[in-house]
């Protein structure tokens, strides 16, 4: 983070790459210290600003994992290669990967909840013990999905189980909500299995409960919450609920604090 967090800085787009009609990965120049799960505010001078979770991360760059949905995301869209954008952050505490790596491992994700697990996937993939790693990854539909040279590859490293909300003219495989497939998961130690669980509200409280009935304790279940973290610094309120501000104390929760956040 920058010593003034107010103050945006320019952002060069170093590649723009496409996903969906209405989803587009945007590659952007950063050096810093980022962790999956935290998150940039993107700003548009007279357009405002938009959280955005981190997609990706190397030495030099970040992804940003944009969908085009309103004011601010639009004129996003009208940047390209070359061009820069304005960044505050990053902001938010992330996910910490070494909970993870060690040991069993179950991430459930859906639709644009995948953006944000992404680099806890890639370092499960990537792990000694990649094989009792278990992903479950859901789209509405084929023409949904998001990173699908990704998924291939993770198909490759660990236990990878895709579906479709619904049946698609062509798609062969899986279909059903990611709740259908958690029952199915053959764990070793669920006392010690650690999840994840990043994805719609309804999606993320019945996986949780499926995890639940499993036998994962709740103190290893962790979630991520989506709001509109307009400052990203705790000070505009719009992102509190109870004491707890979205914001700065998340977006990366531990089950056992998530679950008293009634909004």
């Amino acid at each position: 983070m920058r010593n003034n967090p107010y103050i945006p800085f320019p952002s060069k787009i170093l590649d723009v790459i496409k996903h969906t009609e209405k989803e587009y990965t945007f590659r952007l120049e950063f050096k810093g210290d980022v962790k999956p799960g935290q998150f940039f505010e993107v700003s548009i001078p007279k357009f405002g600003e938009a959280p955005i979770s981190v997609s990706g991360i190397t030495e030099n760059s970040i992804d940003l994992t944009i969908r085009k949905v309103g004011r601010v995301t639009d004129e996003v869209f009208e940047n390209y290669i070359g061009d820069t954008l304005l960044l505050r952050g990053p902001y938010g505490n992330g996910f910490d990967v070494d909970k993870y790596i060690n040991g069993e491992c179950v991430v459930v994700a859906g639709g644009t909840g995948v953006s944000p697990v992404r680099g806890v996937i890639n370092a499960l993939g990537e792990s000694k013990d990649s094989k009792d790693k278990h992903v479950i990854l859901g789209f509405r539909s084929p023409d949904d999905m998001l990173f699908r040279d990704d998924i291939i590859r993770w198909e490759s490293q660990m236990n990878l189980i895709l579906t479709m909300d619904k049946e698609a003219e062509g798609y062969t495989g899986n279909v059903g909500l990611v709740t259908k497939f958690i029952p199915e998961l053959k764990l070793k130690d669920i006392e010690t299995a650690q999840a994840v669980v990043v994805g719609p509200p309804a999606m993320m409280k019945f996986s949780v409960i499926e995890l639940l009935k499993l036998g994962f304790k709740e103190e290893n279940i962790w979630v991520s919450y989506e709001r509109k973290m307009c400052c990203g610094i705790g000070k505009c309120g719009h992102c509190k609920v109870n004491d707890t501000y979205i914001c700065l104390d998340g977006p990366v929760f531990n089950y056992v604090d998530s679950k008293s956040l009634i909004d």
